[in-house]
C-alpha cells in the first residue's frame, strides 16, 4: 500500500510536470523549426530591398548604378547608337523608315503639340511659354535649322543638344520620325497651314508592328490616324490663376 507522503509526491509531480508541458506548447501560429532559412532569405541582396546598411556596396544601400551602356530590355529600338554629340553622323545614317502621308504628318502635329510646342512654339519659331522664359530656342525657318533633317532631328529628340533636354526615354522612335515630318512643316514659313505641301505620299500608311516596341500610342493601327485630339484650340478649364482663359494656340 501507497504511503500518503509518496501519494501526494507523485501528485505534486505530475501536476508540474502538466504545468511545465502546458507552459511549453507551441502556439497555434507559430511556424515551426526554420529548415534552411538560406532558401527563404536570400543571400544575394534585393536591389529593391534595403532592410539594412549594406557594407559592401558603395553608399550602403543595395542598388547599383547600371554599367555604362546598358539598354533597358525591351528598349532596343529607343537608342540609335549614335553617341550623343554626333549630330552629323545621325544625319547621314539615319532614314526616316515611314512614308509622308498626311496621316503621319498630322499624327506629328498632335505628337509636336503635346510634347514640343511648350519650348520651340506653335509656328517652331522659339516662342512657345517655356521658350519665351528661357530665351535662346531656335526658329525652325532661319539659318542652318531650316535645312535640319529627319535624322538630325531624330537624334536631337532623343539626345537633346545645347540647353535642350533628352526625350529618348519619353518619346518612342516611330513618334520621332512622325516629330520630325511635321518640323519640316514649320521649316517652310512657322506655318502649320503649309502642311500640304510636305506630303509625298498618298495612300494608307503601313500598319506598324505593336510588339515589336515601335508602334507610337498615339496610333489607331488600322489606319494610323491619331486617336483623339491635342485640343491646341481649347483653353485650361482650370488655368490655375487670375480670371483669363488660358490659350495653347490653335492647330
Amino acid at each position: 500500500m501507497m504511503s500518503p507522503s509518496l501519494k501526494h509526491g507523485l501528485y505534486a509531480a505530475s501536476l508540474s510536470l502538466s504545468f511545465g508541458l502546458g507552459s511549453c506548447s507551441t502556439p497555434a501560429d507559430a511556424p515551426g523549426v526554420e529548415y534552411a532559412p538560406e532558401m527563404y532569405e536570400s543571400i544575394p541582396y534585393e536591389a529593391l530591398k534595403q532592410t539594412s546598411f549594406n557594407k559592401i556596396n558603395a553608399f550602403g544601400i543595395n542598388q547599383r548604378t547600371p554599367p555604362i551602356g546598358t539598354v533597358p530590355r525591351g528598349k532596343l529600338n529607343y537608342y540609335d547608337h549614335i553617341p550623343k554629340d554626333s549630330v552629323r553622323i545621325a544625319e547621314r545614317v539615319l532614314h526616316n523608315p515611314y512614308p509622308y502621308t498626311k496621316a503621319n504628318i498630322e499624327e506629328g502635329q498632335v505628337l509636336y503639340t503635346r510634347i514640343c510646342q511648350h519650348c520651340h512654339g506653335e509656328k517652331g519659331d522659339g516662342q512657345g511659354p517655356v521658350g519665351l522664359k528661357f530665351k535662346g530656342v531656335p526658329n525652325y525657318s532661319s539659318g542652318a535649322y531650316k535645312a535640319m533633317n529627319d535624322g538630325h532631328i531624330f537624334h536631337v529628340i532623343e539626345w537633346g543638344r545645347n540647353r535642350m533636354m533628352p526625350h529618348g526615354s519619353q518619346v518612342n522612335p516611330e513618334e520621332r520620325w512622325k516629330i520630325a515630318m511635321y518640323v519640316h512643316v514649320l521649316q517652310i514659313n512657322n506655318d502649320p497651314a503649309d502642311l500640304p505641301k510636305v506630303v509625298k505620299v498618298n495612300g494608307p500608311t503601313p500598319i506598324t508592328n505593336a510588339e515589336s516596341g515601335d508602334a507610337s500610342q498615339q496610333t489607331d493601327g488600322n489606319n494610323q490616324n491619331p486617336e483623339g485630339q491635342a485640343q491646341a484650340h481649347t483653353g485650361s478649364e482650370t488655368p490655375g490663376q487670375g480670371n483669363t482663359k488660358a490659350h495653347n494656340g490653335s492647330m
